[in-house]
C-alpha cells in the first residue's frame, strides 16, 4: 500500500518550506519539495491515470508558486497551509478519478 497523494504533497509544500527555513538554503527546500511533488504524481497516476496525475502536478506547482505572492499578504507560514490545504483536497479528489 503506497502512501495517499495528498500526503505527500502536504509533506513537500511544509517540508519543502520548513527545510528552506531551517537551512538557510532556498534550494534544498525545493529538492525536497520537487522529490515529494513528484512521488505525490507517480502514486496519482498509478492510482488515477495520467491525467489526474498532470492535473495533480500544474496544481502542486500553481501552490509552489502562489504562496509567494500570499505570503506578502498573510505572512509565510499562513501562506505555506493555506495552500496545503487546497492541495491536499485536490490530490484527494483527482486521486479517486477512475
Amino acid at each position: 500500500m503506497s502512501i495517499p497523494s495528498s500526503a505527500l504533497t502536504s509533506a513537500g509544500l511544509i517540508g519543502g518550506f520548513a527545510v528552506a527555513r531551517a537551512s538557510e538554503h532556498r534550494h534544498w527546500g525545493g529538492v525536497v519539495a520537487a522529490g515529494l511533488g513528484l512521488a505525490a504524481v507517480e502514486v496519482c497516476r498509478r492510482r488515477a491515470g495520467a491525467v489526474p496525475a498532470l492535473a495533480l502536478g500544474a496544481t502542486y506547482a500553481g501552490a509552489l508558486y502562489s504562496s509567494h505572492p500570499l505570503a506578502k499578504k498573510v505572512g509565510a507560514w499562513p501562506s505555506v497551509f493555506a495552500v496545503t490545504g487546497a492541495t491536499a483536497a485536490a490530490a484527494t479528489v483527482l486521486a479517486r478519478q477512475r
